[in-house]
């Protein structure tokens, strides 16, 4: 379900000015282009009834001259037309540039926030938010610009009117206040109907979005059509406020429709009372009557403030992701071939009003394997996620080496840590290129060396055997070359390649959130040998349930209700009802179940540091 925008709009409507500015000063050039050629059309349009006005003066005359300015004629229309289409194609490619940029403006904050930020907004809303709501967005500075330089054959036209006869311009005028109510109106209600009718579209896409998630959940539980009423419950309110909103420009068109003519045949009496009293000629008459009519164009400015209106109301959905707040990263480098040392010091972690961690206070020799465990909501996932800086403290700090992960360069972060999950997402057009996602060169290579394809590819090879999933790649049609789309994959075979891809990429501490959740047990615990003999060497925090991946750590860390309740090996921590309950065992169980069938690894299997641990 999507959850509310945060209270107060002005912040967002603020973010939304401020981005589509910085929309206009990327496509600068392309704008001021546009703005050249809608002028200047704008002054062919100007310049086109006195011509033609004089010209037929000159006709009538049978004047010699007459030829020569209906050729100027020919030209002056000729350079509107063509002007007109140049305007057309450059606010079509402002428009594109603008919409590119607010969209990897709002993507960028999105990917550069914490997780927790990010996961406000339903996948649904999102998409809606980088998609149609960028494109509309996206139309404002192009909008901006062709809607001020609208007015300018309007004004142009009126002041014309004025020069070529006083009474007829009047005549005209007396009906412009009435056309400037009509327009404000319009401007104050279709912003409230258009917002409305955004509001209720994102909802409508994220409600979507989880059902088409959930797809096998509701045929498994036979609630299709209750979903199905579900997410479609907000549409009759949709085509309500999509109704109202095409009622409102409906009306303002209708009503500016009636009024245009009304004046121009007003204009138009005059003109003629004026012609038959000797006070203006032919042309004259013609060219007041054009003049007329370019001063009854404000009235198309509707349309084009209409989508200033849709676009700025598009923006501030728009701009929520624009004011997320970055994770906030510095410039340090980690100390060389550091252990891989990892301390919590006082770290509170607090979300929603909810404190999800306690004060806690850690520390995790490098090159040990750290097993975090405790019941559901105890807080084990923010754990890691703090340890590897995928969200930030609220206090305290977490430091790698002695340095805080706060002041590491995005760049050196990632190489020093890394992460496998749950449910991994793959990312790549190949497996192969899915395990080798997000791998960084070496800082240190000679950067004339270039990539070497082979020893990339063996890296692959060996992190997918390390993580159990050689085996059932080698069977895929093409192998590793084979695309993601065409491969199968169970939950099992996804998560061992998403272990794959962290054991490719293995800095000094690697951060395993549940990870083999879904492996099972044989396949588990050969993953744990690899860990401890084919990875690089490094620090490991291991959040897991099973009680077999407890007893083969060399530090245990029991989390309750966010706080660390005791640290210690599986078997010192083992004597403690409340330790034995997480795992649901009585008093009585064996401290280490089934090691007998899968026996500790030998001294040379053993990561650094396991010795000083114990």
């Amino acid at each position: 379900m999507t959850v509310p925008d945060p209270p107060g709009e002005a912040p967002a409507a603020r973010a939304a000015d401020r981005a589509l500015r910085a929309a206009s000063r990327h496509s600068a050039g392309r704008l001021a282009a546009a703005a050249g050629c809608a002028v200047a059309a704008a002054g062919a349009a100007l310049a086109e009834p006195a011509i033609l006005g004089h010209t037929l003066d000159l006709l009538l005359r049978q004047d010699p001259a007459g030829a020569r300015w209906t050729a100027w004629c020919a030209a002056v229309i000729a350079a509107e037309v063509l002007l007109d289409a140049a305007t057309a194609r450059l606010t079509g490619g402002v428009d594109a540039r603008s919409t590119a940029w607010l969209r990897r403006l709002g993507l960028g904050r999105l990917l550069r926030t914490a997780p927790h930020h990010a996961a406000r907004h339903s996948p649904g809303e999102l998409s809606a938010r980088l998609t149609a709501q960028a494109t509309t967005a996206g139309a404002v500075p192009a909008a901006v610009v062709t809607a001020s330089v609208a007015l300018v054959p309007p004004l142009g036209g009126l002041v014309a009117l004025f020069l070529v006869d006083v009474w007829t311009a009047l005549a005209f005028l007396a009906g412009l206040p009435l056309l400037a109510l009509l327009l404000r109106a319009f401007a104050r209600d279709s912003g409230a109907s258009v917002s409305r009718y955004q509001e209720v579209q994102l909802d409508l896409a994220g409600r979507l979005v989880e059902a088409l998630g959930g797809a096998r959940t509701i045929a498994a539980a036979g609630t299709a059509e209750r979903e199905q009423a579900r997410v479609l419950a907000r549409l009759p309110e949709l085509g309500a406020e999509g109704r109202r909103t095409w009622r409102i420009y409906g009306a303002t068109v209708a009503r500016t429709a009636a009024l245009m003519p009304l004046l121009l045949y007003v204009v138009l009496g005059v003109g003629g009372v004026r012609l038959a009293e000797g006070a203006l000629g032919v042309g004259g008459l013609l060219a007041a009557v054009r003049y007329a009519g370019l001063a009854a164009g404000v009235g198309a400015v509707t349309g084009r403030l209409a989508a200033v209106v849709r676009g700025r109301a598009a923006a501030r959905r728009t701009a929520t992701l624009f004011v997320l707040p970055e994770l906030p990263q510095g410039e340090g480098r980690l100390p060389e071939a550091g252990p891989g040392t990892l301390e919590l010091r006082g770290v509170r972690v607090v979300r929603a009003g909810t404190v999800l961690l306690h004060d806690v206070d850690l520390r995790i020799p490098g090159g040990a394997t750290a097993v975090v465990v405790g019941r559901s909501g105890s807080g084990k996932t923010t754990l890691a996620a703090v340890a590897g800086r995928l969200t930030a403290c609220d206090e305290g700090r977490v430091l790698l080496d002695g340095v805080p992960l706060d002041e590491l360069s995005a760049g050196e972060l990632r190489r020093g840590v890394g992460h496998a999950f749950e449910r991994p997402a793959l990312f790549g057009g190949s497996v192969a290129a899915a395990v080798a996602f997000g791998g960084r060169p070496d800082p240190h290579a000679n950067p004339e060396s270039g990539p070497d394809p082979d020893r990339d590819l063996e890296a692959v090879r060996a992190a997918a055997r390390a993580a159990g999933a050689d085996a059932f790649v080698r069977r895929l049609p093409e192998g590793y070359d084979t695309a993601l789309a065409d491969a199968p994959l169970s939950g099992g075979e996804l998560q061992r390649l998403g272990l794959a891809r962290a054991f490719c990429r293995a800095g000094r501490l690697l951060v395993l959130d549940d990870a083999t959740s879904s492996l099972d047990t044989l396949t588990a615990r050969e993953v744990e040998r690899a860990l401890a003999s084919e990875v690089r060497p490094g620090t490991r925090l291991v959040v897991a349930h099973r009680v077999s991946t407890a007893a083969r750590a060399d530090l245990v860390v029991w989390l309750d209700a966010g706080r660390v309740r005791a640290t210690g090996t599986h078997a010192e921590l083992w004597r403690d009802p409340g330790y034995r309950a997480v795992f649901g065992a009585g008093a009585g169980a064996d401290p280490e179940p089934h090691l007998e069938a899968d026996p500790e690894p030998g001294p040379a299997a053993r990561p650094p540091g396991r010795e000083a641990v114990r």
